[in-house]
């Protein structure tokens, strides 16, 4: 991201847009849904794989891991997005019942907020009044709660994101495993899986405005971990049951 001078401004927000809120929710995710898929069914197939050279098993094993997992993500964050939901929604009534019966109370407790932020008192009123008269309930859920009223968390796009992600990111290390050779499918399956959490990592990065090289770092490394861990308990238990 560049930044401009006085002489040519330049914000680095412009190129992102203005409503960040929403689109870090959509980062989080859809990159954690992708990283989840990839990591999981890698674990799975690779653990499978570890126990039997067959790829019958290893193949039932990885959809069986892609659909419970694709399902569990979605359910789970329509489940906490929607308790977000519920809690904000519960807040936001509760302040539009104080402005109701108290205005002049709320409209005082506004100015006293911005005189915290640093603004001189009758610099704090007048912002607090004209905020007031435009949209008060926004004004006091901004300010107090960090809310827009008008930007709720929309449950089920975090739902299908999440799903949608986990099934693209579990297909690569299920399809890599059952279409190459059994002598090189599980370094194919490492290979595949490492490059798709590089790229995973540096989206992130990207859109994150984070240094890329730990992003795509930390996504790898663990990536390989998981996998070596999986594989060499398959292995174990293969051998012994």
């Amino acid at each position: 991201m560049e930044i401009g001078t006085d002489e040519n401004p330049q914000h680095w927000h412009e190129e992102i847009g203005d409503d960040v809120g929403n689109r870090l929710n959509w980062l989080r995710a859809g990159v954690l849904g992708a990283n989840d898929g990839i990591v999981s069914v890698a674990g799975i197939v690779m653990g499978v794989a570890g126990a039997t050279s067959e790829r019958s098993p290893v193949f039932v094993a990885g959809v069986a891991g892609l659909v419970a997992g694709a399902l569990s993500m979605a359910a789970g964050e329509y489940v906490s997005v929607n308790a977000q939901r519920d809690s904000e929604q519960a807040m936001l009534a509760l302040e539009a019942e104080e402005l109701e019966k108290m205005p002049e109370t709320e409209l005082r407790e506004l100015a006293r907020m911005y005189e915290k932020k640093g603004l001189s008192r009758d610099t704090a009123r007048k912002v607090a009044a004209e905020l007031t008269e435009h949209d008060a309930l926004a004004a006091h859920a901004e300010i107090e709660f960090g809310i827009d009223p008008e930007k709720l968390t929309n449950a089920w796009h975090a739902a299908f994101a999440s799903m949608i992600s986990f099934t693209i990111g579990a297909l690569l290390p299920l399809l890599a495993i059952t279409l190459t050779p059994l002598s090189v499918r599980v370094w194919a399956t490492v290979a595949t899986v490492a490059v798709a959490l590089a790229v995973a990592g540096f989206i992130q990065a990207r859109l994150g405005l984070s240094p890329i090289g730990r992003a795509v770092g930390r996504n790898v490394a663990g990536g390989l971990l998981a996998m070596a861990v999986t594989y060499a308990v398959g292995s174990v238990v293969g051998t012994h049951v």
